[in-house]
């Protein structure tokens, strides 16, 4: 009996039956962290440039549209009807306008408004329409929940109390006389 067992233990250590199957549970792990990763990157690359692309837009349409000052909400629907990836747009998108001087530069504050649906709702925080050729900064920021929050780029990325993390666009242009 011991010696068939010990034919049966000889047979099973130089078998290689099953090397591709933990070849295949070492790698596919990292695998698929890469690949989520990557769908989050590809995900938070197509909104960013979704909202850049509605804010250049947006201030080409205020910069030609000499006479007219577009309000808060005006500018913000604008903004929410050509990003077309951004889901909610509407509660998701802030919207920060500053004036500034380029002769006496101050610099925008690094901190953006944006909204976090953890807290309670703060009002609009700067939004002035300029004066005739002053400098006028627009700076919108949107908060995004990821595809896959707990794994990857979605696990590691800076999120708020909701779980959303930020995007920012900013633009600036100079308020036409009129």
């Amino acid at each position: 009996m011991i010696r068939v067992l010990g034919k049966l233990a000889g047979r099973f250590r130089r078998s290689e039956d099953g090397s591709a199957t933990i070849e295949f549970a070492i790698t596919f792990p990292a695998m698929l962290f890469f690949l989520l990763s990557g769908i989050e990157l590809g995900m938070v690359t197509l909104h960013h440039a979704m909202l850049e692309r509605a804010m250049d837009i947006t201030v080409r349409d205020i910069r030609l549209g000499t006479g007219t000052a577009p309000q808060h909400d005006d500018i913000k629907d604008l903004i929410c009807a050509r990003a077309g990836f951004i889901d909610d747009c509407a509660d998701n998108l802030r919207l920060e306008m500053i004036q500034l001087d380029p002769f006496n530069w101050a610099g925008l504050d690094s901190d953006a408004d944006c909204i976090d649906h953890s807290v309670e709702v703060s009002p609009v925080r700067s939004f002035v329409n300029g004066q005739d050729n002053e400098l006028m900064v627009l700076r919108a920021c949107v908060k995004i929940e990821p595809i896959f929050p707990t794994v990857g780029l979605g696990a590691t990325i800076d999120k708020d109390g909701a779980g959303n993390y930020s995007l920012l666009a900013t633009a600036a242009f100079v308020q036409e006389p009129a």
